[in-house]
């Protein structure tokens, strides 16, 4: 009896693993970025007061439909806006990325999570996409704001 059981546990172990092994297993034909350009943007220095924006122009170079169904950054200083069509093989699609820089003087690095269909490398749940540069005082704004006597 004892045997029986013991055979009965690694019958059951076996086909957990199998079928964790197949869950595991990556769509050949799935969707996938490739950004034009890379996938850090750096602004370089900019002047306080102006939104910065920048577009992330993709390529789905995967054999399916590629999906976005969101796409969120790190900071509420940071605003994506993302296709809401799929994005056909081969075809291209534009993600823009807006930094607020508005009383944030001082160098800056913000992530932009994007959850879609797409195989993302290293097996993360979500692609990232990054932006980055430094902020400096307007000093006309400055000037402007403090008029001399």
């Amino acid at each position: 009896m004892k045997r029986f059981f013991v055979t009965a546990i690694l019958v059951a172990a076996s086909i957990v693993g199998v079928q964790a092994q197949d869950a595991k297993e990556v769509n050949k034909n799935a969707p996938q970025f490739s950004f034009k350009g890379g996938e850090t943007w750096d602004f370089g220095t900019i002047k306080e007061g102006p939104v910065a924006e920048h577009v992330f122009e993709f390529k789905n170079t995967g054999k399916e439909p590629l999906i976005i169904t969101n796409a969120s950054a790190s900071c509420g200083c940071t605003t994506p806006e993302w296709p809401k069509e799929p994005i056909l093989p081969g075809k291209t699609g534009k993600l823009t990325v807006r930094y607020n820089t508005q009383g944030r003087v001082a160098p800056f690095t913000k992530d932009v999570y994007i959850q879609s269909n797409a195989v993302v490398p290293g097996g993360q749940e979500r692609y990232t996409i990054h932006i980055k540069g430094t902020v400096v005082a307007d000093n006309k704004a400055s000037a402007d704001a403090h008029p001399k006597q």
